[in-house]
């Protein structure tokens, strides 16, 4: 009997493949990539064509070795590894590895690890795409490039073993912009003018909003303006001017893509993107159900496409008509979005395996977190292919004197989609329409004005979820990275986390001052995005990998000399400072840690000393009078507070400065290039460099 060998990337899959396959098929993993760039050094010759050199990953060796033995045996070999561009790269890998390009070695893929596609794959082989090959070495070798060429100048710089990335730094560069946009922000103040109107036959309530006059919109941007408002309108008569109804739609949402499962999963569920991948790549790989055995519950996770294949669609018109009824299916064909040239299109969007199974049937043999995210998907998938919501909607236009307000109702006819799935972030929704029944020229009563005062806000700290989205946009990145970008900027503690908003630490901050002052292209955002452009031409077969990596290499080794020479020059000794060594009596120096700057002995190692370093910045304290020092909290993140805490509880987020406020006597904050009161009853703000002498 033949014997075939079918290699994947999982253990975790092995179970569920093997349980598909007769006895003549041997199901073996890989555990991941058996082939790297070494670690000690570059890993490829400049001076030969750029031609990568690989070495086998440690540890990899006794896997190899049984992986050889079974090979051997086989009659056929099918590399079943995963369906993108690293899938294809350890199966090239595996075959350069495992010496079997002399025997009969075929490449199959499939997006979701049921019998029917396993089985199906096993009818369409193919060999092995050298141009989705050739981009992940590109990729790979790019990464190397700029994690080994710069990492030693921020470890010679900052003094720990730091590290830089072609992707991470640019993100971080993203983070460091928002957070000094945050810091610079002015808030202005505005009000917003509702009138509580009635109906002179009827008990309901109308809120009207205020709009502006007969010349169009008007902001109302201080106490005054909005005083004068109100006093014209005290002797107004409110009167309907225009009513207009009409319906409108409310599009059944795409299916999940790698991106939008995590930015969804985040705001749902609170999931970090981590957890969301981890946990995505279990229900891929295959869970225990009760009565069926190992089953993989959804297809390939990592995908930024939103395609559906037309078996699933004719199992969804199948499910939604029997469950719900011919008026949930969608009209015509399942939408999609017009696909971008970055988009890797071989793969489907991410949807249940079999939309039959559902999440209620399969609770019981899954984790609490496996169950959410497989309801999540499997409620969006099915929304996707419904029928759009329909509401009634109503707007009237209400004059008073020489102003207008406005009222906009709205209220949902069929629930479409919704009857399944509303996205987290989704409004409640009022069943009443407060203006339902109001005709032009009806004359409404007077009940009283609803006035408030406002202050504009600056654009949020990012969350893992909004930094993914971000990223997206720019086009940097893809759907394996995100994840793993994040984890990296954790890890390396140049950001930190608080509930969910990200935050920049001093460390972050010096890593990416040095990126934008020696190697402004890297972190350049459309530089990185054009590169990431061109990963995808190789890919498509359009450019060749070794052009992309030697016109990158020269300009890199070019920056870097310049960077080298001028680092040397502004080299950062320990800084000496007048804190004693309560245990040796030498004067304690400045030294980086992974948290930032502390205090430390410059007898290391006979004497290890160390301290927390408190930097004043030269500014009494508000409450106490002593000095105003910069603090980190638990996480990371820079703050300013008395150095006599606990005693004194002064506390602020944004640096104090030493001139008063002119106003009202209180303590003013650097916002920018702008001093502000911190006082929210004050609000006075001048510019910093009138303070300069």
């Amino acid at each position: 009997m033949a014997k075939y060998l079918v290699i994947v990337e999982s253990p975790a899959k092995v179970k569920t493949i093997k349980k598909f396959l007769g006895k003549n098929y041997e199901v073996m993993a890989s555990n991941g990539h058996v082939r790297d760039l070494p670690k000690s050094q570059l890993g490829f010759d400049p001076q030969n064509d750029y031609e990568p050199k690989y070495i086998t990953i440690r540890g990899k060796g006794e896997l190899l070795a049984g992986l050889r033995k079974e090979a051997k045996k086989a009659d056929r070999i099918y590399l079943a590894t995963d369906p993108d561009r690293e899938g294809e790269a350890i199966s090239w890998h595996l075959m350069k590895a495992l010496k079997i390009e002399d025997k009969d070695v075929e490449r199959i893929t499939f997006n979701e690890i049921t019998k029917t596609a396993v089985k199906n794959s096993l009818k369409h082989p193919r060999e092995i795409d050298m141009n989705l090959v050739d981009a992940q070495q590109a990729r790979r070798m790019l990464d190397r490039m700029v994690g080994y060429k710069i990492s030693p100048l921020l470890w010679a710089k900052v003094k720990r073993g730091l590290s830089a990335g072609r992707v991470q730094s640019v993100a971080l560069r993203i983070i460091c912009d928002r957070e000094e946009e945050i810091n610079a922000f002015i808030p202005q103040e505005y009000y917003t003018l509702d009138v509580v109107l009635h109906h002179p036959d009827a008990k309901k309530q109308i809120v009207a909003k205020f709009y502006g006059d007969k010349n169009g919109k008007m902001d109302i941007n201080d106490k005054a303006s909005l005083d004068a408002v109100m006093q014209n309108l005290q002797s107004a008569v409110y009167r309907v001017d225009g009513v207009k109804k009409g319906k409108r739609e409310k599009k059944a949402p795409l299916p999940f893509t790698t991106s939008t499962l995590q930015q969804e999963a985040s705001k749902a569920l609170n999931f970090s993107i981590q957890k969301t991948m981890r946990i995505a790549q279990q229900l891929y790989e295959g869970v225990d159900i009760k009565g069926s055995g190992t089953v993989g519950l959804i297809t390939y996770l990592r995908t930024d496409s939103v395609r559906v294949s037309d078996e699933a669609k004719a199992a969804a018109v199948d499910f939604i008509s029997t469950h719900y009824g011919e008026d949930y299916l969608q009209e015509g064909a399942a939408r999609t979005k017009k696909t971008a040239s970055k988009v890797q299109d071989a793969h489907e969007a991410i949807r249940p395996s079999d939309i039959t199974r559902l999440p209620s049937e399969v609770k019981d043999s899954l984790s609490r977190d496996q169950f959410r995210l497989y309801q999540l998907i499997w409620k969006r998938f099915v929304a996707s292919q419904m029928s759009n919501a329909i509401y009634e909607t109503v707007n009237v236009k209400i004059g008073a004197g020489d102003y207008v307000f406005t009222v906009a109702d709205s209220k949902r006819m069929f629930d479409g989609f919704m009857l399944v799935y509303t996205e987290a972030d989704e409004e409640k929704e009022d069943k009443k329409l407060s203006a339902h029944g109001l005709t032009q020229g009806t004359e409404l009563a007077f009940d009283s004005f609803d006035e408030k005062q406002h202050f504009t806000q600056p654009a949020p700290h990012f969350t893992e979820a909004s930094l993914v989205h971000m990223l997206e946009e720019l086009g940097i990145g893809r759907p394996s990275t995100y994840s793993p970008i994040i984890s990296t900027l954790l890890k390396r503690r140049y950001i930190t986390k608080e509930a969910r908003n990200i935050f920049v630490t001093e460390l972050g901050e010096v890593v990416n001052g040095i990126m934008k002052e020696s190697f402004p292209s890297i972190v350049d955002e459309h530089f990185t995005a054009n590169l990431e452009g061109l990963l995808d031409k190789i890919e498509e077969g359009t450019v060749s990998w070794k052009s992309v990596i030697s016109n990158f290499y020269p300009d890199l080794e070019d920056a870097v000399r310049i960077a080298e020479s001028e680092l040397e020059k502004v080299k950062i000794e320990d800084e000496v400072t007048d804190v004693i060594c309560e245990e040796c009596g030498r004067n304690m120096v400045i030294k980086y840690g992974p948290h930032g700057k502390f205090l430390a002995c410059p007898g290391f190692p006979e004497c290890r000393n160390t301290k927390p370093y408190l930097e004043r910045i030269g500014v009494a304290c508000p409450k106490c009078g002593k000095d105003i020092v910069m603090k980190k909290s638990k996480k990371g993140r820079r703050f300013y507070g008395c150095e006599d805490n606990p005693a004194c509880d002064f506390m602020s987020w944004a640096r104090p400065v030493e001139k008063p406020c002119p106003e009202c006597g209180g303590y003013m904050v650097a916002k920018g290039n702008k001093f502000v009161c911190a006082s929210e009853n004050c609000r006075h703000v001048e510019n910093a460099d009138t303070n300069k002498e």
